[in-house]
């Protein structure tokens, strides 16, 4: 394969390929992923950072074109787009590829509902452009995964800008060459920076990636014109942010492997890494009852990344518990709790999940894999508790079914819209397949109260 033709071959499948060649297994994991992602969306409409947000962008806000979702305020597509992207991911609950840890959802499908609004589109031809952004993103991830992000990009943002150029590009119907020059002009704006990680910035990336993508598209639209090797030149988003580039995962199997279905939802609202350690912390807890108010000394043996990852010994508020390994073993200990609750300004100060966490300890040892964890539990009494935990809940090996993912859904969007939008909201995501509108899912996110204001 020549490695001057990647973005364009990528292009060409893109723009060619129909919903009748994905088949049927892949489809529905599309539904899934766009389900679990609008109660994620839903979930952290209310969100500090989505406030702050909006209070940052609204003044200078075109035509009101699209829905926030959860809210009910309408802005221009590209910055519904990154709005509805911070949303998706400031709980940090929405959905995992698990080869390179991106967030798939959050760009695209963000970019995709707001443009559905300004240009009304079926469900199928929606979940179509979903699927094939989620693929690419996935692809382009694969081939710079991991030393890329070992750099410290933080990949949801940065490949997550393909996905959305290329679901919006799919929508709008752009022909090879435009394709070509969108995921181009998405290349040039790949950007997100892991230090990121536990401030309003996280969720900011899934949200540019949304917008940035949505623009690229529309841009291309317009005969706007970019580089043809976008990806793969030796100046270009692989070799500029990355020391590996293996095209092959981007362009081989096209069609017949599909990374788009091999999504994963999350049980718990933190980084991935930590979700091991909940797991079991959780199982534990139901073991001890009681006794967990005797435990001394909490040891975990872990992956090198979840101490990478996750390793502030000492949050100060909620989004920094969700990188913290001790907090949130501290927590499934004391409360039982992995949902947002967990990961409040409340949580990180009571004092006694501090006081549990500090006798928490972490150990890395490459030996363990990414998705599991040993954990030693030691009592006043003397006695020690083991627990290993090989594939944690939500992996792959353990996925959350649909009544798992529709209590999921619940739990967050009822305490934002209530019940009766709840409802209705998780019907029309699971029929998106059939839907004449899609943006009528984006309308109905609009709590009760909020819709009475606008008539």
């Amino acid at each position: 394969m020549s490695e001057k033709d990647v973005t364009r071959k990528l292009a060409a499948w893109i723009s060619a390929c129909r919903i009748d060649d994905i088949p049927q297994s892949v489809r529905d994991e599309g539904v899934r992923t766009f389900f679990n992602w609008m109660g994620c969306a839903v979930g952290g409409a209310r969100h500090e950072t989505v406030d702050r947000a909006l209070a940052g962008i609204t003044p200078f806000a075109g035509r009101p074109q699209a829905t926030v979702i959860g809210r009910g305020e309408k802005l221009d597509v590209p910055n519904t787009a990154l709005i509805n992207g911070i949303s998706s991911h400031v709980l940090d609950y929405d959905d995992t590829h698990l080869k390179t840890i991106i967030h798939p959802a959050g760009p695209v499908a963000s970019a995709l509902l707001a443009v559905a609004e300004y240009r009304p589109v079926s469900g199928r031809d929606f979940l179509e452009a979903l699927i094939l952004g989620v693929e690419v993103e996935c692809r382009i991830g694969n081939a710079v995964y991991p030393d890329h992000y070992d750099r410290g990009w933080h990949i949801t943002g940065t490949a997550g800008v393909f996905g959305a150029a290329a679901a919006v590009g799919r929508l709008i119907g752009l022909d090879e060459l435009r394709m070509t020059w969108a995921l181009g002009i998405a290349a040039t704006q790949a950007s997100g920076l892991r230090e990121m990680f536990g401030t309003m910035c996280k969720s900011f990336h899934p949200g540019s990636a949304a917008k940035n993508g949505a623009l690229a598209a529309f841009l291309a639209e317009a005969g706007f014109d970019s580089s043809l090797q976008g990806i793969e030149a030796p100046r270009g988003f692989a070799n500029v942010l990355s020391t590996k580039q293996d095209y092959a995962e981007i362009l081989d199997g096209l069609g017949t492997r599909w990374e788009a279905g091999l999504n994963s939802y999350k049980p718990f609202a933190c980084g991935i890494v930590i979700h091991p350690a909940i797991d079991g912390c959780q199982q534990l807890r139901e073991e001890l009852g009681d006794d967990v108010n005797r435990i001394t000394a909490v040891k975990l043996r872990t992956h090198p990344l979840v101490l990478e990852l996750t390793g502030k010994r000492t949050p100060k508020t909620g989004l920094e518990t969700k990188f913290s390994v001790f907090h949130a073993a501290a927590c499934a200990l004391l409360r039982g709790d992995g949902s947002p609750t967990a990961f409040t300004d409340e949580a990180a100060t009571a004092p006694e999940i501090i006081a549990l966490r500090d006798r928490v300890d972490a150990t890395s040892d490459a030996s363990v894999h990414e998705a599991s964890v040993h954990i030693t539990v030691e009592l006043s009494d003397g006695r020690t508790i083991e627990k290993w935990v090989e594939h944690a809940i939500g992996s792959l090996d353990r996925p959350l079914g649909n009544e798992q993912l529709a209590r999921k859904f619940a739990h967050q969007s009822e305490l934002v819209v209530g019940p009766a939008v709840t409802a209705e909201l998780m019907e029309l995501c699971w029929a998106l397949p059939i839907l004449p509108d899609a943006g009528e899912i984006a309308r109905a996110s609009v709590p009760a109260a909020a819709r009475r204001a606008a008539e």
